[in-house]
């Protein structure tokens, strides 16, 4: 894949390093969700979610190095989100929820700070008041809207709940991973190509947002799809994950050059980095080693760094095949931070001689 260094490991850390020194907000123990951000006046919208993938960067690079310095973060994170949410952890989205669900309960492993546990498990119980038979199952995107159900909702839900399964033991959790994946699956998923649709009945009509291409929904049914995997050793989930893999690249990525599209600042400005790194470890489990969802990994990473970095900052917006220009989304930020973390794990991986590894 590329010569034997460790050269995206120490790209990887560059881009945690400015994370840590342009974002970082230590009088809120949050990051700021722009940069420059002057006296922290950018921070007049909680982005929760965001700081959950920031908590999962934040991981990725503790798992990679054992530096101290990412576990003190992590716990200045974890008490600064608890005060900004009111002293609680659930919040009025259960996609949300899952994805602060998931990075805790990452951290947890990482480290055994047993308050993370605590988080996880927590939201869990609260995610799991989500699920109704509106539409014949499914959890729903948000509190105040049960009947409308989407990938969102229900793909990092299934993630969770395995994880959680083969973390702790429970049964009950695997059963919940197994029966929202049937449902994510038989409702939200092209049965002719395996791309994976948005969401219905945002109306109340009942359709499905076919038309709503994102790189994020391939992203979290891989990884839900690569838990099951893993949990139950059924190939047909390998299958599944790897069929969306390939239905993802064949509609979203560039032909010519492989790049995945420019999907905007805001929540989109995140969506490629979760589809990244699902896809990272989709190449690391894939017992055939096609070769095809690690080449789009490095080739996105190859051209993030050689193009869309702000070189003198090390800062990426949402546009891989350019650089930022001067504000940028901590969203933005994170997301290059993913796929620059996806591209080192796949190099360590590579220089053990390509043994599987897991998040």
């Amino acid at each position: 894949m590329r010569e034997q260094t460790k050269a995206w490991a120490a790209r990887a850390d560059l881009a945690q390093q400015a994370l840590a020194e342009r974002y970082w907000n230590a009088g809120i123990g949050m990051f700021d969700i722009e940069t420059p951000c002057p006296n922290g006046e950018c921070n007049t919208i909680f982005h929760y979610w965001w700081m959950a993938h920031a908590v999962e960067a934040l991981t990725d690079g503790l798992e990679r190095t054992g530096d101290s310095r990412y576990s003190g973060l992590l716990d200045d994170l974890y008490e600064g989100l608890l005060r900004r949410n009111g002293g609680a952890w659930p919040n009025a989205l259960y996609d949300d929820m899952e994805w602060m669900a998931i990075a805790w309960l990452r951290a947890y492993n990482a480290t055994g700070t047993e308050k993370y546990k605590g988080a996880a498990l927590l939201l869990w119980e609260d995610i799991k008041t989500g699920w109704n038979e509106h539409m014949g199952g499914g959890i729903a995107w948000q509190k105040s809207q049960l009947d409308y159900k989407n990938t969102p909702a229900n793909a990092p839900a299934v993630i969770l709940a395995a994880r959680l399964h083969a973390r702790f033991g429970d049964q009950a959790d695997l059963d919940w991973a197994l029966k929202i994946y049937e449902w994510q699956k038989n409702n939200l998923v092209d049965p002719d190509s395996g791309f994976v649709w948005d969401g219905m009945n945002r109306q109340g009509d009942g359709a499905i947002d076919k038309d709503w291409a994102f790189t994020y929904c391939q992203g979290v049914y891989i990884g839900a799809a690569l838990e099951l995997y893993r949990t139950t050793g059924n190939e047909a989930y390998m299958q599944d994950a790897l069929r969306t893999a390939g239905a993802a690249a064949r509609r979203l990525a560039d032909p010519e050059t492989g790049l995945l599209p420019n999907e905007g600042n805001g929540d989109g400005g995140l969506f490629k980095g979760i589809f990244v790194r699902y896809l990272a470890q989709l190449a690391l489990a894939d017992p055939s080693r096609s070769g095809e969802p690690e080449k789009l990994v490095a080739g996105n990473a190859d051209i993030l760094w050689s193009k869309g970095r702000d070189a003198e900052r090390t800062l990426f917006g949402p546009n891989w095949n350019e650089p930022p220009g001067g504000t940028v989304e901590l969203g933005t930020q994170i997301s290059g931070i993913l796929l620059l973390e996806a591209a080192a794990r796949l190099e360590a991986a590579e220089l053990a001689g390509r043994t599987e590894a897991t998040v």
